[in-house]
Formats: C-alpha cells, sequence, structure tokens
C-alpha cells in the first residue's frame, strides 16, 4: 500500500532549480532579501533564518557567516557565540513562541544527516507535548499544519529577545 500526503508546500523544494553555490553563503551575502529569504536575525557573527522545509512549526538555524563543513574548524569564540544565541533562540521558542521543549542538533556531514553538508548550521526544533502523532509515528511523514509566512512574522517580531543579555 502506498502512502501519500497532499503536501503543496513542497513543490519548490522538490521541482524549483536548485541554486548555485551555497544556500547559507547566498543568504548570508544578501542582508538586503533578509525579508524575502526568512532571516530572523543577523549581525557580523551569524544570522539566524527560518528552515523552509521544517520539521515542526517555528524551526529555525543559527548559522556563522564563515563558510565551513567542520565544527571542529569554526574559531572556538563562534562557536560559544552560536551557543549564546541557541539559549536566547530556546527562550524566544518557550517564552515567545509557546513551545513546552526544543530540539537542538547539529547533523555534520553528509553521513551525519545534514541536508547541507557544506555550511555548518545549528538547528533549533520548538515542541510540544503530544505533537507526534500516528502519521510521524507509523508514516514516517510529518504534516505542518500552519502557514510559513505566519510563524515567520510572529517569530521576526520577538526577534528583540536575540539582543537580550544572555542569563
Amino acid at each position: 500500500m502506498e502512502n501519500v500526503l497532499y503536501a503543496p508546500w513542497r513543490t519548490e523544494y522538490v521541482s524549483g532549480e536548485k541554486e548555485e553555490g551555497c544556500v547559507f553563503c547566498n543568504i548570508s551575502e544578501h542582508p538586503q532579501s533578509d525579508e524575502t529569504l526568512h532571516v530572523l536575525y543577523r549581525d557580523e557573527h551569524c544570522f539566524i533564518v527560518m528552515n523552509r522545509y521544517p520539521y515542526t512549526p517555528g524551526h529555525f538555524m543559527i548559522i556563522p557567516h564563515r563558510h565551513t563543513d567542520a565544527l571542529e574548524a569554526l574559531e572556538p569564540k563562534t562557536w560559544l557565540y552560536m551557543s549564546a544565541l541557541a539559549q536566547k533562540g530556546v527562550r524566544l521558542l518557550k517564552e515567545g513562541f509557546g513551545a513546552h521543549g526544543v530540539n537542538i542538533g547539529m547533523n555534520l556531514g553528509r553521513a551525519g544527516g545534514a541536508g547541507i553538508a557544506e555550511h555548518i548550521h545549528l538547528h533549533l526544533v520548538p515542541r510540544w507535548e503530544r505533537d507526534t502523532n500516528f502519521i510521524t509515528s507509523i508514516a514516517q511523514t510529518r504534516v505542518y499544519s500552519t502557514d510559513f509566512e505566519v510563524i515567520y512574522s510572529r517569530l521576526k517580531e520577538k526577534s528583540y529577545y536575540f539582543t537580550l543579555e544572555t542569563v
């Protein structure tokens, strides 16, 4: 029996033109396009962008401007800075977005599960109690039940969380 799930938002990903070069470097180099590229925050070290093909509503990534596929090659101060942004991101997702929990992680290298292996990035995935249902458990399929643009606008309004002092 074949499982079919109607997911029109994935059409762009499946049939869209593939970008030349690194997608994250493209975002890094075009701050004038932050709104269309769904950037939540940027500074001289990193930027934070919504995942266009998220696991759950509100899934975003923290990405250093420096292009590298090796965490071990990243300057320690940049890694610490990313960690501080992750703390602020968790606060935003819990206090500002109502998440009950957050998954944080990196997939390093293609063998490690990275979809974009050439440029490291840290995922923050909001979670809610009972957010796993039968379709995720049985069919290994996720349902994104909220409009992406609405979620982006909601989180963008709260991007001031990234400028708060880290506790």
